[in-house]
């Protein structure tokens, strides 16, 4: 039908222009030129013993020369004085090493100076390293990119390093390795080899298609693997929130009627004054957040206001959002006291989401001061500390159910997860299109293999590159 053969023509129209866009791209221009020489402070800026100053690019050798008098054999450390270019005033007395092109972090020579780590003296090598040609201060990520542009690290490797320097717990330390060191993108470039794979077989019935037998019989190859393939990227999907919950931590709000002991249960986790505790009731307007590190996973615990019948604007206002932050939470933790009690509303939580229901001011119930709550999860004292070390041990178990007991990687960014959604998606419809010719099909297959291709960087890399790379500091 007329109609069918439009539809091809466009297909392969798009098919022709996609190729054309992912191999010339003649209008992008790279965010570092490989003709200049970069430099930075690499280690943190501070007090401390020695500072790290790396150079990278085609002058580094001449850099070396210039400020040290020569230049060391490549991968053994030296001790070396360091020189201005310019007066020849002595600057400091450093360990100097060399990294020879290619094997180097970023696949360009690259020089490191490890100085003493007084502000005057960083500030002396650095504007002697301004002097040399070809030398120019670094971007953020500029050595990164390098890196990523030479083919030292994809773009997943590339997310995994910048969470690795952002970690904070060991959970988080475990995952951004694994990605870092490329397992990410090992798992993602073997699907995108397979789904070229089942591009060839359907790509050999288009040529064949006068030969019924050999066409059926490559299509039903490429079918059965492509709905393999499809439902492990469903799968692997699946661990998204997972991969969330690890890189952003685990949400945990405490709520309850006023005066039910939240904020000096806040303080006493955080073991610091982190929100006001007073006794009169709606102190807590709003939202008030702690970070921590409970057995190696990241938990961020909310304070957020009591809730009661009010007619005060502000305090509405706050309970408002207590409940916004309760319906998102990942635990919501209910408080009740023997002076303050009350039942659950039955819109605090979103449908499925977990409840721990916590009696707290136990020493105020021994000594005879209130009602005793009913059939509470865990019984605490904020005061005392009683209970505070299986309460941490409860979120944590809660934590841990949520996240599941395998080790599977999963995504952990939304660029990520974004672009597997996008390779599952056509593929669904390449499945579901049975009844379709099968050129616009194999289009199907194309644009769930470009989508895998821009996950570590093949394809269309630049569109990102600024968004990815600005997340590191300059010397990075």
């Amino acid at each position: 039908p007329m109609e069918t053969q439009c539809l091809a023509l466009a297909s392969w129209t798009r098919l022709a222009a996609g190729l054309a866009a992912a191999t010339l791209r003649p209008d992008k221009q790279s965010m570092s030129n490989p003709d200049e020489t970069i430099f930075a402070l690499s280690s943190a800026p501070g007090r401390a013993a020695i500072a790290v100053i790396r150079v990278s690019g085609p002058a580094a050798p001449e850099a070396v020369r210039q400020l040290a008098g020569r230049l060391p054999a490549p991968r053994r450390a030296a001790l070396m004085n360091l020189r201005d270019p310019a007066t020849a005033t002595l600057l400091d007395q450093a360990l100097v090493l060399y990294f020879e092109a290619p094997l180097s972090e970023t696949g360009e020579h690259i020089a490191e100076f490890q100085v003493h780590c007084g502000r005057a003296v960083i500030e002396a090598v650095l504007a002697a390293l301004a002097k040399i040609p070809g030398c120019r201060p670094a971007e953020p990520g500029e050595f990164v990119h390098r890196a990523f542009v030479n083919g030292k690290l994809d773009l997943t490797a590339v997310e995994g390093l910048a969470d690795l320097i952002d970690a904070e717990t060991e959970a988080q330390r475990r995952q951004a390795v694994a990605v870092a060191a490329g397992h990410s993108a090992r798992l993602y470039d073997g699907w995108r080899t397979r789904l070229i794979e089942c591009q060839a077989l359907v790509e050999s019935a288009i040529d064949f298609s006068d030969e019924a037998d050999v066409g059926d019989t490559a299509v039903a190859a490429a079918d059965e693997r492509a709905a393999a393939l499809a439902a492990e990227i469903t799968d692997h999907l699946t661990g998204t929130v997972r991969g969330e919950i690890i890189r952003s931590g685990f949400r945990v709000v405490i709520t309850g009627p006023p005066n039910a002991g939240k904020s000096t249960l806040l303080n006493a986790l955080a073991r610091r004054d982190a929100a006001i505790v007073s006794a009169e009731a709606g102190t807590t307007r709003d939202a008030i957040e702690v970070h921590l590190d409970l057995d190696g996973l990241p938990v961020i615990v909310t304070d957020t206001a009591g809730i009661r019948e009010t007619t005060g604007m502000i305090e509405q206002e706050g309970i408002r959002r207590t409940f916004d932050r309760a319906r998102t939470a990942d635990l919501v933790v209910w408080l009740e006291a023997p002076d303050a009690s009350a039942p659950v509303p039955d819109n605090l939580i979103a449908d499925g989401a977990d409840l721990l229901k916590l009696a707290t001011k136990t020493d105020l119930a021994a000594a005879g001061l209130g009602a005793a709550i009913a059939e509470p999860d865990l019984r605490i004292s904020a005061i005392t500390g009683d209970g505070l070390d299986a309460l941490a041990r409860a979120i944590v178990a809660r934590a841990r159910t949520r996240l599941g007991e395998g080790q599977d990687l999963v995504p952990i960014s939304t660029r990520q997860s974004f672009h597997l959604k996008q390779a599952a998606g056509h593929l669904q419809r390449y499945l579901a299109g049975r009844h379709l010719d099968i050129e616009l099909r194999a289009e199907e297959l194309r644009i769930a293999a470009d989508s895998l291709g821009r996950l570590t960087g093949k394809i269309d890399a630049e569109d990102v590159l600024d968004q990815i790379f600005s997340r590191f500091c300059i010397g990075k």
